[in-house]
């Protein structure tokens, strides 16, 4: 994951980003970050599954013709965000 992936997770997580870096969503010093990094772990955690699928579809398409399980692998990993 680059600087630049994770700090556009932070922006969607609701950090205030400026010139490539994350700050505190508040001004206000004893702002409760826990929602913010619960959002921002959630995001960290959807794309490190994407990248594993994506794996797993690169896989399926090299062994196209032959018995496999990398896309059942691929979408089972894709289905763990529709649970959460």
């Amino acid at each position: 994951m680059t600087q630049d992936e994770i700090i556009e997770m932070a922006r969607q997580a609701g950090f205030f980003v400026k010139d490539s870096e994350a700050y505190s969503p508040s001004v206000q010093e004893d702002h409760e970050l826990t929602p913010y990094l619960e959002t921002f772990a959630k995001l960290v955690a959807e794309a490190e599954r994407e990248a594993c699928a994506a794996i797993c579809d690169e896989l399926h398409k090299a062994r196209v013709g032959k018995d496999n399980y990398f896309a059942f692998a691929a979408n089972a990993i894709r289905e763990l965000r529709a649970k959460q």
